[in-house]
């Protein structure tokens, strides 16, 4: 018999080390590395049939004399979550969908699957539940019952022979950390056993065309856990962000090779399970009468389309010795080196503040075109003068000062038309040809001319 190996897998960026250490050589991160035994998985691997990992023989072909068909999808009748998905579900594709606990990723997929499974041969196999409190939420979320097919289990070789028998159109495995393989010492969740299980669906998926949606769990940080090669083998990473208390949940894109990556869907948690917002803009702008300082209206674009969020900031004198910088939704280190071209080409000094910044209704803003929302906030905030109500601020903010123009800029100014602004101010380089209907277009150069326009 040939020797074990062992070798030890950083749960963050994948690298691996013949020796455990307590920090990754390659990361940075303390105590990720898990033992992980090199030995494939025989057991299984002889009862599949052998073929291609796509389900074909391998031949060498011309790329002109592959013959190109459209994929018909699988409507889910979600329509945020066809939206993330790329307008919905490809035959054959490994699809991951993570949260923090109580997240409502059980729910959303019990909802879809009870729904095609009016239609589809459909099989929900889970390793967490036992079928009584499926069941039970079913019935509390008053979703139909007699067309899915359930079962609890949690041997990998044992759920592929189930679904060999019941040959579904698609297959839920609730979740990938406590799946096992048979064929291997290590224990369900460990490095070895999440890589080696999600590679043998992955391929009964792809040799069959079934539709494989997996369910992950998150480390504390909010990454999806167990090995970095997890997410190279799916073709779709979703990650279903929002705390249990929260009314609103978001579903976002991180990996699509079927769609737009970073694309959005926000949900409502309801009594009966998650119910889509079909304008999410709407909800986000629920702002008060009265608008307070601080308080500023950016259009960001996710994925596909734009969305309106609203901006907060609170600038407060600082009684310790090193001032606070917290940003929620926002990246911290962007903050404070947006707070550094401020002083520098804007001449305003907030050293001795505690700099506070939200994103009103628990979106994370990822890109760029912020920068100038978020230093008129806090100047204004700075200043205790409140914005006009009206007034919408989409723009990049360079380190020399100049303000950079944004993709898809005119179509953010017409979303914000549309929901009521009437003023904007935009990068020059965003500044629309034609002019937009009931709205004042101000475009600006520098982060200077932007302050003078809010003097």
């Amino acid at each position: 018999m040939a020797k074990r190996k062992i070798a030890y897998v950083c749960t963050d960026c994948g690298a691996d080390f013949p020796k455990w250490q307590g920090q990754c050589p390659a990361c940075g991160a303390w105590n990720t590395l898990s033992e992980f035994v090199t030995e494939p998985a025989m057991p299984v691997s002889r009862s599949v049939e052998r073929s291609g990992y796509a389900g074909e023989l391998s031949e060498v072909r011309r790329l002109d004399e592959i013959e190109l068909t459209d994929t018909p999808r699988i409507i889910t009748g979600i329509g945020e979550l066809d939206r993330v998905l790329g307008g919905g579900l490809v035959p054959g594709s490994a699809i991951l969908i993570g949260g923090h606990p109580g997240a409502g990723k059980s729910t959303l997929l019990l909802q879809v699957m009870c729904q095609l499974a009016k239609g589809l041969p459909c099989l929900y196999v889970t390793g967490e539940e036992s079928p009584a409190q499926v069941a039970m939420r079913a019935d509390r979320l008053k979703l139909p019952r007699d067309g899915l097919r359930l079962a609890a289990e949690t041997d990998i070789e044992r759920i592929l022979e189930l679904a060999r028998k019941e040959k579904p159109r698609l297959l839920v495995i609730d979740s990938i950390q406590v799946m096992y393989l048979a064929g291997l010492q290590s224990s369900p969740g460990s490095v070895a056993q999440v890589r080696e299980g999600a590679a043998v669906l992955t391929r009964f998926a792809k040799q069959t065309g079934t539709v494989l949606l997996l369910v992950g769990h998150v480390t504390k940080d909010g990454s999806l856990a167990g090995p970095k090669v997890l997410e190279h083998m799916i073709d779709c990473s979703l990650m279903l962000e929002g705390s249990s208390d929260a009314r609103f949940r978001t579903l976002r894109g991180l990996k699509n090779r079927f769609g737009a990556v970073n694309e959005l869907g926000v949900f409502g948690m309801t009594g009966e399970g998650l119910r889509e917002v079909k304008n999410p803009s709407a909800i986000f702008l629920n702002r008060s009468d009265e608008v307070a300082s601080g308080s500023l209206v950016t259009v960001v674009w996710e994925g596909t389309r734009p969305l309106l969020v609203e901006l907060q900031a609170l600038v407060d004198q600082s009684h310790l010795g090193n001032p606070r910088r917290v940003a929620v939704g926002l990246e911290q280190n962007r903050m404070a080196m947006l707070l550094a071209v401020l002083h520098r080409h804007g001449g305003i000094q907030l050293g001795d503040q505690d700099v506070f910044a939200n994103v009103v209704g628990g979106v994370k803003v990822v890109e760029t075109g912020a920068d100038l929302a978020l230093l008129l906030a806090m100047v204004s905030s700075f200043r205790n003068r409140p914005l006009a109500k009206d007034l919408v601020v989409v723009g990049e903010v360079g380190l020399s000062g100049e303000i950079r123009p944004v993709q898809q800029g005119q179509d953010r100014l017409q979303e914000a038309a549309k929901h009521g602004f009437r003023r904007a101010i935009i990068g020059k380089g965003n500044a629309p040809r034609a002019p937009i209907a009931g709205m004042e277009v101000l475009p600006v150069a520098t982060l200077s001319e932007a302050l003078a326009l809010i003097d």
